[in-house]
């Protein structure tokens, strides 16, 4: 038995999420679907430039800490916050989706993280990062009996941008591999496999890693290839499990030889792609930690990335475990 059924750790973001044109990102030397690191002035510039917007807890792993809960499933969370109005608002959020988050905030300078995201006419996101407080979490932060006591612990490949999350990553997957729990990851983007590929395959080979997530984009970049087969080849010989997500081609679930291919979730239109990639995990990890076959945790990640996308902001809006419910996956 364990008390959680996921431990998510990851960078926690308050999400400030505005449309805009095309243009927009040219004039501004914003990289399009990508997640671009900056500094506070630019935050402060890009802020300036924003159109009305939305303020929402995000985060990689804290949506994906929230889709688990949403889905009814018990999650916690780690991700360092600052003592201030964005870190109240990102305590609140998390832990109104019943999400168990304790992480010791901050009292003085750098403040809480904030993500502006400048979603396009065709949905796609492009987030510019001020990581912020993010870059504190370190080995004091890891709660070794939540480690413990959860099925499976999960960290976002952005943690590898500040320097001392990397150790509280480790103490945590040496934990977890104590207690007979497993460790999961996802690549994150495919600009952050680029920065850290070497590392992200020691993770893989070395079994420090048992279950990795990632999109078409950033399996190819892993393996610096072209070729989506060989790229779901090698990454069924450097990870125990693996889920590649393939927008509207659905996903494929990749362990050994065998390889599971799940549909899409049909939408009547794509709102913004902000955490699709973080959904899809959440309901697939709901589903793995409930002991559900292969296919049906991916037809739940599917479910759950194809409601998001159809809303603004990366946390559902709806009871995951309803829409779950009425499609036959619970």
């Amino acid at each position: 038995m364990t008390t959680f059924d996921v431990l998510t750790i990851g960078n926690a973001i308050v999400d400030i999420i505005a449309r805009c044109e095309e243009r927009f990102l040219t004039d501004n030397g914003i990289i399009k679907s990508a997640m671009n690191l900056i500094d506070a002035e630019r935050a402060e510039l890009l802020y300036s430039r924003m159109g009305p917007a939305l303020e929402a807890s995000g985060g990689s792993a804290g949506n994906t800490a929230a889709g688990i809960a949403s889905l009814g499933g018990k999650a916690a969370y780690f991700g360092k916050i600052a003592n201030d109005q964005l870190g109240e608002i990102f305590t609140h959020d998390i832990q109104a989706q019943g999400v168990h988050f304790r992480t010791q905030p901050l009292d003085t300078f750098p403040p809480t993280a904030r993500s502006m995201i400048f979603v396009t006419e065709d949905g796609e996101r492009s987030m510019n990062t001020y990581l912020g407080a993010c870059v504190e979490l370190g080995p004091e932060d890891v709660e070794p009996d939540v480690v413990a006591n959860a099925a499976v612990t999960y960290f976002e490949g952005y943690l590898w941008d500040p320097p001392r999350a990397k150790e509280a990553i480790r103490d945590a997957a040496r934990i977890a591999h104590a207690n007979g729990r497993e460790v999961s990851m996802t690549l994150s983007d495919s600009f952050c496999v680029n920065r850290y590929r070497a590392e992200f395959l020691e993770l893989m080979t070395s079994g420090t890693v048992d279950i990795v997530f990632a999109n078409r984009a950033e399996a190819l970049a892993l393996y610096e290839t072209e070729d989506f087969s060989d790229a779901l080849s090698r990454l069924s010989r450097d990870c125990r499990l693996a889920a590649v997500t393939m927008s509207e081609e659905g996903s494929i679930i990749v362990r050994g030889e065998e390889r599971i291919k799940i549909e899409a979730t049909k939408v009547s239109r794509v709102v913004d792609t902000t955490g699709a990639g973080d959904l899809y995990a959440a309901g697939f990890l709901f589903g793995y930690t409930a002991g559900k076959p292969l296919d049906i945790c991916g037809k739940l990640g599917s479910l759950a990335a194809g409601i998001v996308i159809e809303q603004v902001g990366p946390r559902p809006m709806l009871s995951l475990k309803d829409a779950a419910a009425k499609a036959g996956l619970l």
